[in-house]
C-alpha cells in the first residue's frame, strides 16, 4: 500500500502493528487525507484478518489530538457536515467489527476524535503519567463528539462519567481514565508492547460500567435524570448561547447510547451544530488562541527564576502561579508579615490544583519568602508589583538595577502608569517591559505584554515566552492609558453606573449583560474588582471625575463600601457571593443591552485605530480572554462585522443623540 500517514507491519505472530504518523505535522490529527488512508488500511485488514491489530502513534507528543479543525471552516452546509461525520463513524464501526482482538496504545494526548478512534478498539493501553491527556473537548467548539463518542463513551464508562467528560470538555488523567473505564491497562514506555501483546493473546472479557451506571441508562429512568443534567448545564451556560451540551443530553435521553440508532442521530445533531454561529465563532476562538501563542520569537535564554517584588494580592498570586507552573520564585516585601498571607494563599492554590502531596511540597519549596531581596541577583525576570505610585516604583528600580544580573529582564505589573514615565532613569530602558496580569491570577488566562515604541524585541520575546511557559495567553499592547482590557471595560462599567443613576435595578443591569453572553454583569464586576480600583482607573483614563457617576463611586469608597473585599459595595457579599435583590423588569430600558455592549465595541474600535493592538484578530482575542466578552460571539470586532458595521455605527449615533456624546462613533469605524 502506498501510504503517507499510516504505516502497517505484521509481525511473526501475525499481529498487525498500525502506526499513525501524520506527514509534515508535529501532531497527529484526523484530516480527510488521514481518514481516507485509514479506509485503505481497513480494506486490507478486512481482506486478510490478522491475529490481532494494534494502533499506536509515531509522534512523541501523544496519540491523536483530534479532528483537523482547519477543515471545519470549509464545511458550509449541514448536508456536507453530516456526510463527513457519518463516513468517520462508519470507519470506526469497521474497526469495532474486525474479527480479531484490537488494542489502541495511547502515549499521551488522546483528544476528541483521537479518543473516539481509541474507543472503537477492544482495549486501550495508556502510558502512565500525571497530565490530563484523555478528553472529549468538542463542547468547547460548540459541538459534541461526532465519530461515535456520545454512544461509546456511555457504553464504556456509564452515564455519569461519560456525561461529565463530554459536558465539561475537561480532560482526565490516565489514572482516572482507568477508574471510569476508558483505559484497560496502564503501562510504561518500557513495557507497553508486552502489555499490548498480553491483551491480544489472552483476549480478556471487555470491561462493563458498574451496575448502577447501566441501570441509569434504562429507558424508564432517563426521563428522570435528564432534568438534573439540564439543570447542571443551565447553571453554567444558556441554551440560546451554547446549544451543544443540551443537544448532547437530548441525544442520550432519546437514544440511550444505542449503537442501532445513536450513531446516525449523533451525526445529524453534530452537523446541525457545526453550522451554527456559536460553533463557527468558537472555532474562531480556537484559532485566536493559537494566534496569541504564536506571538514573539524564541528568546536567547530561558526564564527559570523569577523574583516578584510586592506580596499583595496581585504580586503574591503572580508568584504563587509561577511556582505552581514549575519556576523558582522569590517573593519580596518590606517585612515578613506582608509575605505570610501570600504564602498562605499559595498553599491553598497548590492544594486545589495539585493532587499529589509530593507535587504540592515541591511547588511550596519553589516559592521562597525573600524580605532582603537576595533573589534579585539570580533572577532571569524581576516583576515589580507594588502600589501604583510613580516615584516609589522608580526608586525601587534604581535599587534593583544595582544587583540584577546581565541579561535579566525588569518588568512591571502596573495597570495604569505609562512605561515611558516609569523608565526615565533606567540604564537600559529599551529592555523594560510590562507584564500586566489580571485578578484573580489563577483564573484569568490573559497577560498583557506592554511595550514602548523602541522596546527591544528580545525583551518582548522573553515576556512572551515567560507568559506561555506559565500557561497564559500573551497580548502585545502599546504603552497607553488602560492598555486594552481596562480601557475597554471602563465604558462598559461606566455605562452600568449611568443606568444605576437612572434607577435601573442592579440585578436587571447584570442580567442584561449576561443575556448577551457576558460571564458576570457589570455591577457585580465592579464589586469584584473593587470600587476604589474602578474609580482610580477612571481617573487614569481621563474619564469625568466630577460627574454624578464618579461622585457616587467616590462617596461609596469613602464610606468603606469597596465591593466584595469589604463585604459591601453595590451588593452585600456573603461567603464570597453577591446577594442580589429581586429583579424589576419594568425598570429596564429597551436599549440597555446596546448601551452596555456597544460602549465596549466602540472602545475596541478606538483601541485598534490608536494602534494599541495592531491586529484586529489579536484585539478580539485579548478582549475575549481578558474581559470574558461572550466567546460565542467571536470578539467585539467580529460581533460588529456579523451584526453589520453600518448598522452598529448607526445605532451608536442614535444612542449618542439619546444619551450623550459618550456614544459618538469613533473615527476608526471608517477603517473597519
Amino acid at each position: 500500500m502506498d501510504l503517507k500517514h499510516w504505516h502497517l507491519e505484521t509481525d511473526a505472530d501475525g499481529v498487525a502493528w498500525l502506526r499513525i504518523d501524520k506527514a509534515d505535522s508535529s501532531a497527529n490529527v484526523l484530516s480527510t487525507e488521514v481518514m481516507m488512508e485509514l479506509d485503505t488500511v481497513l480494506n486490507a485488514l478486512q481482506a486478510s484478518t490478522p491475529r490481532g491489530l494494534v494502533v499506536y502513534s509515531g509522534k512523541a507528543n501523544g496519540f491523536v489530538m483530534g479532528a483537523d479543525i482547519n477543515e471545519f471552516t470549509a464545511i458550509d452546509t449541514t448536508e456536507r457536515a453530516f456526510e463527513v461525520t457519518r463516513l468517520g463513524q462508519q470507519l470506526f464501526d469497521r474497526i469495532e467489527a474486525l474479527d480479531c482482538p484490537t488494542v489502541a496504545a495511547l502515549n499521551g494526548f488522546t483528544m476528541g476524535g483521537g479518543l473516539e478512534l481509541a474507543m472503537a478498539f477492544d482495549y486501550r493501553v495508556a502510558l502512565a503519567g500525571k497530565k490530563k491527556v484523555l478528553g472529549l473537548p468538542e463542547v468547547k467548539l460548540g459541538l459534541h463528539p461526532g465519530f461515535g463518542g456520545t454512544v461509546r463513551a456511555v457504553q464504556l464508562c456509564g452515564v455519569r462519567p461519560a456525561m461529565q467528560l463530554m459536558l465539561t470538555g475537561s480532560p482526565v488523567t490516565v489514572e482516572k481514565g482507568k477508574r471510569i473505564g476508558l483505559v484497560d491497562r496502564i503501562a510504561t514506555e518500557d513495557n507497553w508492547r508486552q502489555v499490548v501483546r498480553g491483551l491480544v493473546a489472552s483476549r480478556p472479557a471487555k470491561q462493563k460500567p458498574p451496575l448502577v451506571e447501566r441501570i441509569l441508562n434504562l429507558p424508564f429512568l432517563r426521563p428522570f435524570i435528564k432534568p438534573m443534567l439540564v439543570k447542571q448545564v443551565a447553571s453554567k451556560a444558556r441554551k440560546e448561547h451554547y446549544p451543544a451540551p443540551y443537544a448532547m443530553i437530548e441525544l442520550w435521553a432519546k437514544y440511550g447510547a444505542s449503537p442501532k440508532t445513536g450513531y446516525e442521530a449523533e451525526a445529524r445533531s453534530f452537523a446541525e451544530l457545526m453550522c451554527t454561529p456559536t460553533s463557527r465563532n468558537l472555532v474562531r476562538v480556537f484559532f485566536l488562541q493559537n494566534k496569541l501563542k504564536g506571538q514573539g520569537g524564541k528568546p536567547t535564554t530561558k526564564i527559570a527564576r523569577v523574583h516578584v517584588i510586592g506580596a499583595g494580592v496581585m504580586g503574591g498570586d503572580i508568584a504563587a502561579w509561577c511556582a505552581l507552573r514549575g519556576l523558582e520564585v522569590t517573593l519580596q516585601d518590606r517585612e515578613q508579615k506582608y509575605i505570610d498571607p501570600a504564602i498562605g494563599r499559595a498553599g491553598k492554590l497548590f492544594a486545589k490544583r495539585l493532587r499529589d502531596d509530593g507535587d504540592r511540597a515541591a511547588a511550596a519549596a519553589r516559592l521562597r519568602p525573600d524580605v532582603e531581596g537576595a533573589g534579585v541577583a539570580d533572577a532571569d525576570l524581576v516583576i515589580e508589583a507594588i502600589f501604583e505610585n510613580l516615584e516609589a516604583k522608580k526608586a525601587l528600580y534604581a535599587e534593583v538595577e544595582k544587583t540584577m544580573k546581565p541579561g535579566a529582564i525588569l518588568a512591571t505589573n502596573t495597570s495604569s502608569i505609562r512605561l515611558e514615565d516609569l523608565r526615565t532613569e533606567l540604564r537600559d530602558p529599551q529592555r523594560f517591559i510590562g507584564v500586566h496580569f489580571f485578578n484573580p491570577v489563577a483564573l484569568m488566562p490573559l497577560v498583557e505584554i506592554i511595550r514602548c515604541e523602541d522596546t527591544e524585541q528580545e525583551a518582548l520575546n522573553h515576556g512572551f515566552a515567560f507568559v506561555k511557559a506559565i500557561g497564559k495567553f500573551p497580548l502585545e499592547c502599546k504603552s497607553s492609558p488602560g492598555f486594552v482590557v481596562n480601557r475597554i471595560l471602563a465604558p462598559y462599567t461606566s455605562e452600568a453606573m449611568h443606568l444605576v443613576q437612572e434607577g435601573v435595578g442592579l440585578a436587571d443591569i447584570d442580567e442584561a449583560a449576561m443575556a448577551f453572553g457576558m460571564p458576570v454583569g457589570p455591577v457585580e464586576l465592579v464589586d469584584n474588582v473593587g470600587l476604589d480600583v474602578v474609580l482610580h482607573v477612571a481617573g487614569v483614563l481621563g474619564a469625568e471625575t466630577q460627574g454624578a457617576v464618579a461622585e457616587q463611586l467616590r462617596g461609596m469608597v469613602e464610606d468603606g463600601k469597596l465591593g466584595r473585599k469589604s463585604g459591601r459595595g453595590f451588593y452585600e457579599w456573603v461567603d464570597g457571593k453577591a446577594v442580589k435583590p429581586p429583579r424589576n423588569p419594568s425598570s429596564v430600558p429597551a436599549d440597555i443591552e446596546d448601551r452596555l455592549v456597544l460602549a465596549m465595541v466602540n472602545e475596541a474600535v478606538a483601541c485598534l485605530a490608536d494602534g494599541v493592538v495592531s491586529d484586529p484578530d489579536l484585539l478580539d482575542a485579548g478582549v475575549i480572554f481578558g474581559t470574558g466578552f461572550a466567546p460565542f460571539r467571536g470578539g467585539p470586532l467580529n460581533y460588529a462585522r456579523e451584526r453589520g458595521v453600518a448598522e452598529v455605527r448607526g445605532r451608536l449615533e442614535r444612542l449618542a443623540a439619546a444619551h450623550g456624546e459618550r456614544f459618538a462613533p469613533h473615527s476608526g469605524w471608517s477603517a473597519l
